[in-house]
């Protein structure tokens, strides 16, 4: 009797020979150390992607009662206070734009991204039963994080929808790039997450150091005042964060403000791709010793 030639897939053999009966087994090969990202793999394991992230929502709202009105409670409550001390107080201009509105769409995506870093950071030791016990990319853990944080940002945005209504803001050709800004905020949450999560399998205090980078990250994101304020001499360090170009690019689909800096947002898309692409082939390199690490 013919036997079936092995499959090979994603770096998994299968044979189905074993003293002439037919048994399954499955061989899981090494590839090199410093392999690209196997997007045909996370591909066919979108289903356990989609398991994580629906788990994580009812993890994240299970006996809450508010359930999922937390997502647009905690933004709206970081607006209010913003707008008290930031706007009343400090005199922070908006550019024109009403200041709850202008500081409320730059915490959508902030938040998206804050919660997918803190979230994406842990999960790879949170998730320590599976990852000990089953084979499939490890890629898919921290990336269902991030998922969760869509959900909830797309649950705040039912507000932002509803304070331009009430603010009259006109829709212009520029919602069309929409999309554009969302995928930077989120390929940014991805490359962060991606050298924290494997980071923090071997480096424990990592943890530690998120809730301080978030906090200082913001700082240096314009979320609570305009990049005007921003001196000409710093423009092209302030480039350098991401979630700058994100941002006000975000603003600017929204709001109709005046478009980004053509080369600023140059600036932190080139940095996101060389952090993005070095996060990817690190956590690569490393994925393979998360079962003995943890």
């Amino acid at each position: 009797m013919r036997q079936p030639a092995p499959i090979s897939s994603a770096g998994v053999t299968f044979s189905n020979h074993e003293r002439g009966s037919v048994v399954p087994w499955v061989w899981i090969e090494s590839r090199r150390h410093w392999a690209p990202v196997d997007v045909r793999a996370l591909w066919d394991y979108r289903e356990l992607l989609h398991f994580l992230a629906w788990r994580d929502v009812k993890v994240r709202y299970k006996q809450a009662v508010l359930g999922g009105l937390w997502a647009i409670i905690q933004p709206v409550l970081m607006a209010v206070v913003f707008t008290i001390f930031l706007s009343r107080v400090a005199g922070i201009r908006s550019d024109g734009v009403p200041y709850p509105l202008f500081v409320y769409s730059g915490l959508i995506l902030w938040q998206m991204f804050s919660l997918s870093l803190t979230q994406a950071s842990g999960s790879i030791v949170s998730s320590a039963s599976l990852v000990t016990k089953v084979y499939f990319p490890r890629l898919v853990i921290p990336l269902s994080s991030i998922l969760v944080s869509l959900v909830d940002a797309a649950i705040a945005s039912t507000v932002l929808v509803a304070m331009l209504i009430y603010y009259r803001i006109p829709v212009t050709l520029a919602i069309f790039t929409l999309p554009f800004f969302l995928l930077l905020a989120v390929l940014t949450a991805i490359a962060v997450s991606c050298w924290s999560s494997a980071l923090n399998v071997q480096y424990r205090d990592v943890r530690w150091i998120i809730p301080f980078l978030i906090q200082a990250w913001l700082f240096a994101t314009p979320v609570m005042y305009p990049s005007t304020l921003v001196p000409d001499a710093w423009r092209p360090l302030f480039g350098l964060n991401p979630m700058v170009g994100a941002v006000e690019g975000f603003r600017w689909a929204l709001l109709g403000q005046a478009p980004p800096s053509l080369p600023m947002l140059t600036v932190s898309s080139a940095a996101m791709l060389i952090v993005l692409i070095g996060g990817l082939y690190y956590f690569r390199s490393v994925e393979q010793s998360f079962a003995d690490t943890i």
